[in-house]
């Protein structure tokens, strides 16, 4: 069995909590109705065994004082939330007094700081929510930040990215542990249609760039999404807008904070992946309706996107 510690605090992300917590949970109901034991033990605890109030107010009792914790846990989980990013003193210590003798270490969105100040990650590849990830690489130099993946596994060490990248994670872990089908099934019953890559990017291009505060740029913005199959080249789209395509280029990385080719180019990625997800559309036909001309070409951008075909992204993700 897997001892699984999870560190609450005031001011934790209700759901960095209950999300992975929710997967084990699942993987237990999974090894129950196959008549097998359960895989994971479940505990939460706290400094002096306090109640924990969430960011959003919700009051979570914890199964133990971390002071009076003799199990050392297989796997020890740091939530995140505005509490894990005041780093308090006395927790910081006892992570770092205690969390070297886990097996597994992991954090869920900001909990990444906590681990980061009790020295428990110098030197690795992690990541967190996509808005702290440049605070973490300017406070903590000796780590190496990745912006882009939903979770980052580096030994023994994981960190997830923003919030619900914690079931992902959860998921991923529930898979090595028990292997494809059962994280499958979890993945079923927790109604997450699809089970994401690591390196999948965090969020969706329109979260990515900003929505353009001048009309005709906004107006460029919603075009292509609706045809990414369109002539996009910074020519066309500079003709749509009115503008120079000099001048376009300038104004569109201005207002969105990424240049016109690389918000096309998120935007197709997007688009496929749509059609994948929710379609049976052959790869072919995606990828001239999504822009691409060919097959070859949608999956090269897979390939250099989310490191994976988009055969394989299907295959795996999209059951």
């Amino acid at each position: 069995m897997t001892d699984v510690l999870f560190i609450l605090f005031d001011g934790i992300q209700s759901l960095d909590l209950t999300g992975p917590l929710d997967a084990f949970a699942g993987a237990n109901e999974w090894c129950q109705s196959r008549g097998e034991p359960h895989r994971y033990v479940l505990r939460t605890a706290s400094l002096g065994g306090a109640v924990a109030r969430s960011s959003s107010g919700l009051m979570i009792a914890p199964d133990a004082d971390l002071a009076v914790t003799e199990r050392t846990p297989d796997l020890l989980v740091v939530p995140g939330g505005e509490g894990a990013r005041r780093r308090d003193p006395e927790l910081v210590a006892w992570l770092r007094a205690h969390a070297p003798r886990a097996k597994r270490l992991a954090s869920v969105c900001t909990g990444a700081f906590l681990l980061a100040e009790a020295g428990l990650i110098k030197g690795r590849r992690v990541t967190t929510h996509w808005a702290y990830c440049g605070m973490l690489a300017a406070e903590y130099p000796d780590l190496v930040v990745d912006s882009e993946p939903i979770f980052v596994r580096d030994g023994p060490v994981s960190t997830s990215g923003g919030v619900t990248s914690g079931i992902d994670l959860g998921l991923a872990l529930v898979e090595e542990d028990l292997g494809h089908d059962a994280a499958l099934s979890v993945a079923r019953d927790l109604v997450v249609f699809l089970r994401r890559p690591g390196n999948q990017v965090q969020f969706k291009t329109q979260l990515i760039a900003k929505v353009a505060s001048q009309d005709r740029l906004r107006e460029v913005q919603l075009w292509i999404a609706e045809h990414p199959e369109a002539n996009l080249s910074v020519r066309a789209l500079a003709s749509r807008a009115g503008m120079s395509a000099r001048h376009f280029s300038r104004a569109f990385a201005v207002d969105t904070g990424l240049p016109p080719g690389q918000y096309v180019d998120r935007a197709r990625i997007e688009a496929a992946r749509r059609c994948l997800e929710d379609t049976t559309r052959r790869i072919e036909e995606i990828s001239r309706t999504c822009g691409y001309g060919t097959a070859e070409s949608m999956r090269r951008a897979f390939i250099r996107t989310l490191g994976m075909s988009p055969v394989e992204y299907r295959r795996r993700f999209c059951q």
